[in-house]
């Protein structure tokens, strides 16, 4: 039996192949430019150069947007910026994934070791709030959970210890960084439109003087 390697590459084709729809957040390094080489998609968000603040983003997009949110981390940029883990796990109602990518390395600048493998990363998650915690250690894992997770009520955290990438991706994201934002915000905006011409509308009401 052929033993499939899961490293970041193969837990990033799980995530886009179980939710092809989703407004996605990949953090900055060797996430973003794996996701943009295997699939380029308009609902696809590439943090370039913003290390620790792809949970930020995606906290606002889910927010805001009320659909369900997919943040792809790595175990460095987690640790660069672990106090939104508690504007996540504080918040009720959050439709956001949170996948922490943890190779134990920060690839994309020459595989120096993170301080990941000397912190309890799913700890974290459940200290400041989240509800939800789990682990997924090969693609099938990865897989379940996440469709799983797509249908929560509230954040859900999962941690994804996997193997470092025999080789960085042969693709870089693209430099028109606005565009990618320009159709990210497009998409989201459509996404959420059915929701909100579901809702009452807001009465506007006057007093006078």
């Amino acid at each position: 039996m052929t033993v499939v390697p899961f490293d970041k590459s193969t837990a990033i084709a799980e995530i886009l192949a179980t939710a092809p729809g989703i407004p996605t957040v990949f953090t900055t390094g060797f996430a973003s430019r794996v996701a943009a080489s295997l699939d380029d998609r308009p609902n696809h968000f590439y943090m370039t150069g913003s290390m620790g603040l792809a949970l930020a983003l995606g906290t606002g997009v889910a927010m805001a947007s009320q659909q369900p949110t997919i943040v792809v981390d790595g175990d460095g940029s987690l640790l660069m910026n672990p106090a939104t883990l508690l504007a996540v796990g504080t918040a009720p109602d959050l439709s956001l994934v949170h996948i922490v990518l943890d190779d134990g390395l920060y690839a994309s600048t020459g595989g120096q070791p993170t301080p990941g493998r000397h912190a309890h990363l799913a700890g974290f998650a459940t200290a400041s709030g989240y509800q939800s915690v789990c682990e997924a250690t090969n693609p099938s894992a990865l897989r379940a959970r996440l469709a799983t997770a797509l249908g929560a009520p509230s954040a859900v955290f999962i941690h994804c210890p996997v193997q470092p990438d025999a080789a960085p991706p042969l693709r870089r994201v693209t430099p028109d960084l606005p565009g990618v934002a320009m159709r990210f915000s497009q998409f989201v905006r459509r996404a959420a439109a059915p929701r909100c011409s579901t809702q009452d509308p807001v009465r506007s009401t006057s007093t006078r003087a």
